[in-house]
């Protein structure tokens, strides 16, 4: 629970291919073995991934995926705070069940993720249907996440929160080169969501001159509802030769007085008959909580106070690349096989978060900033 925007960290890989044009198909049968790494601002993470699916006639596809995070923190957060660098280890199950019925595609899927001092159950449930000749097709979903939120030593807390998800998206064949798809999401949460180790800076003491000269600590204390919004418009244009081009836009606020945007440009082309290669853009660009501050003028100074940096003001810029190899279309025991690398390199620049471990007057340290790498290495089969 110490770092919980990393949870999110799949979801935030994925963002591109969620938008894709989806149609009434079974997902096609596949195993697939990733490795995963996300190193940055003295945060390392990695672990594996496998995912197998499977379908049962020509109706229901299963699946089951089994993902682990292996969490190392000697980050900011952690030295300010005085703790030593700790370890933990987070392990994801879900399965999930789709069933085709002409043009219409339900799905269910039950996830659970257990750490040492959270627990997370998820049920989620959809449904998309083709229309037009198959040119549209339209998607609806729903997720409910029934957490448990506990303290590394301290057996007697314990809190609980309720997370809905409902998510709206539509994708159009326009041309047969362009392809757009929109997609409206919006989660509200409930109950205990801040983080019982993080802590919000207020001036402890000032001068004559009503200059702040030392600081303490005191545990955050957060809203307990959140409701957010996003919207996200991705186009595809497809080129000859197997080569596209993508662009897209992501719009989020919450009632937290967080607004962001996130803008999104790529490039994928091929190489011979076996290597596809991608190159990609991204922009991310967020406002501050009402409630976050960096340096509090005093102890109580409102009723929610926050300095979590992922609640500060920030901009972070991506440049990703990745390589595809395709192999085994001669194999009689699988249909084909894939061998893909991604990486990318992602700059982190904090507008009102300082570095506490460097030096400066109370109030003045420089601001923050890291680069973080992320590493992706995966092997798919089809059969």
């Amino acid at each position: 629970m110490k770092f919980s925007i990393w949870r999110f960290f799949p979801v935030l890989l994925l963002l591109p291919a969620i938008l894709e044009l989806q149609a009434a198909v079974l997902p096609e049968e596949r195993v697939d073995l990733l490795y995963h790494k996300y190193d940055g601002g003295g945060v390392t993470i990695d672990g594996p991934s496998l995912l197998v699916r499977k379908n049962l006639g020509d109706s229901v596809s299963v699946g089951f995926n089994h993902y682990v995070d292996n969490v190392t923190s000697a980050s900011i957060d952690v030295e300010v705070s005085g703790a030593s660098e700790y370890t933990e280890e987070r392990t994801e199950n879900s399965i999930s069940v789709d069933y085709l019925r002409q043009k219409t595609t339900m799905s269910a899927a039950y996830t659970v993720s257990d750490e040492n001092d959270f627990d997370a159950n998820t049920l989620s449930l959809g449904i998309s249907q083709d229309m037009f000749g198959d040119l549209t097709t339209v998607s609806m979903s729903f997720a409910y996440g029934d957490n448990t939120v506990e303290k590394t030593g301290d057996p007697a807390f314990e809190e609980d929160t309720k997370v809905r998800s409902y998510r709206l998206g539509v994708s159009q064949v326009l041309t047969k080169d362009l392809v757009m798809a929109f997609t409206f999401e919006t989660i509200t949460d409930d109950g205990y969501l801040n983080n019982p180790y993080r802590s919000y800076r207020y001036c402890s003491n000032y001068d004559v001159t009503q200059t702040c000269t030392s600081d303490s600590f005191r545990t955050e204390d957060y809203p307990e509802t959140r409701t957010s919004t996003a919207m996200a418009l991705r186009a595809n244009y497809f080129l000859p030769q197997r080569a596209a081009i993508f662009a897209g836009i992501r719009v989020f606020e919450d009632t937290w007085d967080i607004e962001a945007t996130t803008y999104e440009l790529g490039y994928t082309f091929p190489y011979q008959d076996e290597w596809i290669f991608e190159a990609t853009f991204r922009f991310h660009d967020q406002t501050k909580a009402e409630f976050y501050s960096d340096l509090f003028p005093s102890l109580n100074a409102q009723n929610y106070l926050a300095r979590d940096k992922e609640l500060s003001t920030f901009t972070s810029t991506t440049l990703g690349l990745g390589a595809s190899y395709e192999f085994g279309r001669s194999w009689s025991q699988v249909e084909r096989g894939s061998l893909n690398l991604q990486m990318d390199w992602i700059d982190f620049d904090y507008d009102d978060f300082r570095d506490l471990t460097a030096s400066g007057p109370v109030g003045g340290e420089p601001l923050y900033s890291f680069d973080a790498t992320v590493t992706r290495l995966f092997a798919s089969i089809w059969f």
